[in-house]
């Protein structure tokens, strides 16, 4: 049976395909080439492999980070499974790597520590911690050339290639945020700027694979030390690392512009090279006519991603999305494919490039012309997943561009020590990825385009003025706060008429006992809503169907979702202007006011935390996920 080719909607770029794995409804093309990420990688009988590769390396690292991508905007655990079984088939209880060796100093092995530090602030396993920590330790005695880059590998002694900007820099950018080492960041920032100032063509952006500073490669210029050709992969690693590390960095920090200007001059080469006919990149970038040069998936499928989320995070002027997209639309008409098997396959991905070793490779037009192009490549699979999730992306910015959401730690203000021995506030916080976390229900915000803020202070009518969407969820008690902030006349003032004015507003209580509800119902009141001091739903261990809450036909909010879980919640008492929108027998669980230009959503369970949207607890016939979508959406929409 000859490969059927997927089209791609030139209008919403949601590429879809049916029938993968059985399922009856299309998948988007980023779930669709997960799923045969999962299945068909490192599995090659006559290497035994049996799903992983035979060693620790770089690109298994890539592909779990594309899946990453697409378990955060589905919420299903499938995917966080396959990561975490992936990472433990390397990493033991004691935090020992298996293949890894520290004095081996190749920097393509720090890549998959973003894997594990992912997975530690998820788990809080120490064993992931302890794995980072060594891959960390590798980074303090790396070999460094004399003005302080990064070495590629000790075998490569005195060299920078564009490849290790990605293998190391995102890593060390989050470990450093999370551990607030803040002077990293200079260091951080000097391999990006050294790496250009070290490769650049000035006549045309472009940026050369390799820079030897000893001169003693064969392939380095004796006069610049840099290699002779623009391999379109290594360019492409050097994007995604800008947009990566950029996540982390310090928005104050005196190099940060500098680092958003390379990724500007990069984006500008990179666009003056696109392919017209195709939208896509050459293997050798600045030959598109030269005799066997070829259009080339990995380096199309990086640009993609980092252009268009230097777009999405502001990085890029928004005239690069167009060029992503375009590049996009190649990538899906030329490269995937859907074999016999019902398996969506990425074509086209050369499988190695490198400079120097034995045999030695001498960064020649024709070397990079001789390696092997392939199917499901790791390295263009993983590349496309990240760039699959960012159109997708894409297509849903509009719906809330412009907006904000803004959530409560005023009156939700619960403190604990972090692993510095730090005091941080936890508890329903949107950087928060343990089961405690509102990080999911923050990635759909941020998905369809709204900033998503937290206000520390207590609420005015002047703090609140930038906010369109403003949550308040399970206010601190005595028992769970020293000295707890509790809901004052002033504030519900200050609220309700921010209200009237347009706000929404979102109250999530929950049951009695774990919610300070007296001084809080001061600020329902106002709009027609009481928290009942009870408790219903009070599940006991894996007895989920004592929290299921079934969403009856055609509904205002929840377009899609149909079963709910919620546990020990405080229902509610309902009075105009208020009225229920989700009941249970007697029991009125969620209900909606409209008050002056503004709305109020009230439920009594904070019930969109982590633990219940993540996909990792709750059985697969519950649709939190969903309606964490559903009610986000809606949400925007009453927001004027």
């Amino acid at each position: 049976m000859k490969p059927t080719r997927i089209a791609c909607s030139l209008v919403f770029l949601l590429c879809t395909v049916a029938g993968v794995y059985g399922q009856s409804q299309p998948l988007p093309l980023s779930q669709s080439v997960a799923n045969t990420a999962m299945t068909a990688l490192w599995r090659d009988a006559a290497k035994k492999e049996d799903g992983y590769p035979s060693r620790w390396t770089y690109d298994h690292g890539l592909v779990l980070k594309g899946i990453e991508a697409v378990w955060l905007s589905t919420g299903d655990g499938d995917y966080f499974r396959f990561i975490q079984k992936s990472m433990d088939h390397f990493v033991a209880d004691d935090g020992s790597i298996r293949t890894y060796n520290l004095d081996d100093y190749n920097i393509d092995n720090i890549n998959p520590g973003r894997n594990l530090l992912m997975l530690y602030k998820v788990t809080g396993q120490e064993k992931y911690r302890k794995a980072f920590e060594l891959l960390r330790s590798q980074l303090k005695t790396h070999p460094r050339t004399s003005d302080g880059g990064f070495w590629h590998k000790k075998i490569y002694p005195s060299q920078m290639w564009l490849d290790g900007l990605y293998m190391g820099e995102p890593f060390y950018a989050e470990y450093s945020a999370t551990f607030h080492d803040v002077k990293a960041f200079d260091d951080i920032a000097k391999q990006f700027i050294l790496m250009e100032q070290h490769s650049r063509d000035a006549k045309t952006g472009l940026l050369y694979h390799g820079w030897d500073e000893s001169r003693k490669q064969r392939w380095a210029n004796q006069a610049t030390g840099r290699s002779p050709n623009f391999w379109g992969r290594a360019m492409g690693w050097y994007a995604m690392a800008l947009v990566d590390t950029l996540d982390y960095f310090p928005k104050d920090h005196p190099q940060r512009p500098e680092l958003i200007a390379i990724l500007n001059r990069l984006a500008k080469a990179a666009a003056n090279y696109q392919d017209a006919p195709s939208g896509l990149w050459y293997q050798i970038v600045d030959k598109a006519t030269a005799k066997g040069n070829y259009l080339e998936s990995s380096v199309s499928a990086m640009f993609v991603y980092a252009l268009a989320k230097g777009v999405r995070n502001g990085y890029l002027a928004n005239n690069y999305l167009t060029v992503a997209q375009r590049a996009y639309r190649g990538l899906v008409d030329r490269f995937i494919k859907s074999d016999a098997n019902g398996l969506v396959n990425f074509e086209g991905t050369v499988s190695v490039a490198g400079l120097g070793g034995n045999p030695y490779r001498d960064g020649s037009y024709d070397y990079y012309l001789s390696e092997k192009v392939v199917t499901n490549d790791p390295k263009g699979v993983g590349a496309f997943l990240l760039a699959a999730n960012e159109i997708e992306i894409a297509a849903k910015q509009p719906v809330g561009r412009g907006k904000t959401v803004t959530l409560d730690s005023y009156f939700n203000n619960e403190t604990k020590k972090d692993p510095e021995g730090r005091s941080i506030s936890w508890h329903y916080k949107w950087d928060e990825l343990p089961n405690s976390g509102f990080s999911l229900w923050g990635n759909v915000f941020k998905t369809y385009g709204v900033r998503t803020e937290t206000l520390a202070a207590a609420p005015t009518q002047a703090n609140l003025r930038g906010s369109d969407i403003y949550i308040i969820v399970d206010p601190d008690t005595k028992q769970e706060s020293e000295q707890p902030n509790f809901v004052k006349p002033e504030h519900v003032k200050a609220i309700a008429s921010w209200v009237r004015s347009g706000g929404v507003l979102v109250l999530m209580a929950n049951d009695v006992g774990n919610a300070e509800l007296d001084h809080f119902n001061a600020l329902a009141k106002e709009f027609g809503i009481q928290f009942k001091n009870d408790s219903r739903n009070r599940v006991q261990g894996n007895e989920y169907a004592t929290g299921r809450l079934t969403v009856q036909g055609p509904h205002q909010i929840f377009r899609t979702a149909r079963n709910l879980f919620l546990k020990e919640v405080s229902t509610l008492q309902v009075s105009p202007p208020a009225r229920p929108v989700l009941e249970d027998g007697a029991d009125k669980i969620m209900a909606v006011a409209k008050v002056g230009k503004g709305t109020v959503f009230a439920v009594g369970d904070p019930w969109l935390y982590n633990e219940y949207t993540d996909g990792r607890r709750l059985p697969r016939e519950y649709d939190n996920y969903k309606a964490a979508v559903d009610l986000t959406l809606w949400l925007i929409g009453q927001a004027k």
